[in-house]
């Protein structure tokens, strides 16, 4: 009797959260709709730490939040089972698999890069523009449907690349919200009131918030399990109260305040790295690869990481498990100003993670509230229509401009993406063919 109560209690330590978690981290491939089924597995049909409701209400706040989905569940998981310090243990176990190979990756390319073919990186850049085709794609079928929202995207992409600053896109995004706010509130108050069939499908389907009508529904429809129980999420997930939920809301925005200023006074340093990461982790609506405009304006300009190097490592990331977040740490380990290596790389990861933990403690209290404010889901009906902009904007410049320069390298992006979407091969490894690919074509080119 006793041993079985102590194996439960071992259960709710950060320990056991950490090795859960880091179990997941070496083996989740294919993204974050892949992972919220491994942890639909996990969490739901093989422990039943939370029932399905409970599960659902928790997708459905991660997907509402900016910031990469699946490592906010994993938070939100760690959270309710072992609280802040489990919070922390699971995001170090799923996140640290792939954070430490993309760090060696930076380090091993920035001491043996010349020993490898030219074309093998080449294949690399080429293979980015395919992967983010295929999210431009996905996002668009999902968030742009409709002319209102298909024009917010289009003026956005021609915003980006009119101005190419990162300051740009944070305007972008804010003037999007507010567009969004003006042209869909009356039918996203309408949602609220008596949400629609074709809603709760696109729901169910995995679209991000912002798709206007209520957000309960978001389920995962993988590994099936009876009901367990019908908890929902203020209930069942060891939720910090609101007075923490405001706390923790202060210390998201506090940075975004605080950081410009102190890096006005002080632009050379750590600062100005940990700035440019936390507000690309913060404004990331719309999923993983989003980051990728955002991450590029603040690294590349500047200086800390060549254009090559910086779609080198975003095709490497696609071969690794766990969160696409982790390409930062890839950034960080590569710059090239002397606040890289591993110091560099950690710093860079903590800073992009920073504000998904701090949102996720702070929203959940609110949820309830935040799900059926129908000002709340237009304005992010603009936002997402105007981060799929700025996605195709980032594919057109730098990664499309960057890889293709001659019709091999079109072909070899046209099979990349092929293998993606039609033949559903896996992405790592559709990397390691197109390294190989390129590498073979640099050779016969040489």
């Amino acid at each position: 009797m006793n041993e079985a109560h102590d194996a439960k209690d071992a259960e709710h330590s950060p320990w056991a959260v950490f090795l859960i978690f880091l179990r997941l981290g070496l083996s989740s491939f294919g993204g974050p709709v892949a992972h919220l089924g491994y942890f639909h597995a996990e969490f739901v049909a093989r422990r039943r730490w939370l029932g399905e409701r409970a599960y659902a209400d928790l997708v459905a706040l991660c997907q509402f939040l900016p910031g990469p989905a699946s490592s906010q569940v994993g938070m939100a998981l760690g959270l309710q089972r072992a609280g802040y310090a489990g919070a922390f243990a699971a995001w170090a176990g799923f996140t640290l698999p792939s954070a430490i190979a993309l760090i060696l990756f930076a380090l091993g390319l920035a001491r043996h890069g010349d020993a490898l073919p030219p074309g093998v990186l080449h294949g690399l850049k080429v293979v980015a523009v395919a992967v983010v085709t295929q999210a431009v794609w996905g996002m668009a079928g999902k968030l742009c449907i409709g002319r209102a929202r298909i024009t917010l995207m289009a003026l956005a992409a021609c915003m980006v690349l009119a101005l190419p600053t990162a300051w740009t896109q944070v305007g972008v995004i804010a003037l999007a919200g507010l567009a969004g706010l003006a042209v869909f509130r009356a039918q996203a108050e309408a949602g609220v009131r008596e949400p629609s069939a074709a809603t709760r499908r696109a729901a169910s389907s995995g679209a991000r918030a912002g798709d206007l009508g209520p957000l309960p529904s978001v389920s995962v429809p993988l590994a099936g399990v009876s009901e367990p129980d019908s908890g929902v999420l203020g209930a069942n997930t060891g939720a910090p109260g609101p007075r923490s939920g405001w706390l923790w809301l202060a210390a998201f925005f506090a940075p975004l305040a605080a950081l410009p200023l102190l890096v006005a006074l002080q632009p050379d340093g750590w600062l100005a790295r940990v700035d440019a990461f936390y507000r690309s982790g913060a404004l990331v609506f719309g999923g993983g690869h989003v980051v990728l405009p955002l991450l590029q304006a603040e690294v590349v300009p500047t200086g800390w990481v060549d254009g090559e190097a910086f779609l080198a490592g975003y095709g490497a990331a696609q071969a690794v498990p766990g969160p696409l977040f982790t390409f930062a740490a890839f950034l960080g380990a590569a710059a090239q100003d002397g606040y890289g290596g591993w110091v560099g790389g950690i710093v860079c990861l903590l800073a992009v993670f920073a504000p998904s933990f701090l949102l996720v403690a702070g929203a959940l209290p609110f949820w309830e509230r935040l799900r059926g404010d129908a000002r709340m889901q237009a304005a992010l009906a603009g936002i997402n229509a105007a981060v799929v902009g700025l996605l195709l904007a980032a594919l057109y410049q730098p990664v499309w401009t960057s890889a293709i320069h001659r019709p091999q390298d079109f072909a070899l992006g046209l099979v990349a993406l092929v293998a993606l979407m039609s033949w559903k091969w896996p992405p790592w490894l559709v990397v390691a063919a197109c390294g190989v690919a390129g590498g073979v074509l640099g050779g016969l080119a040489a």
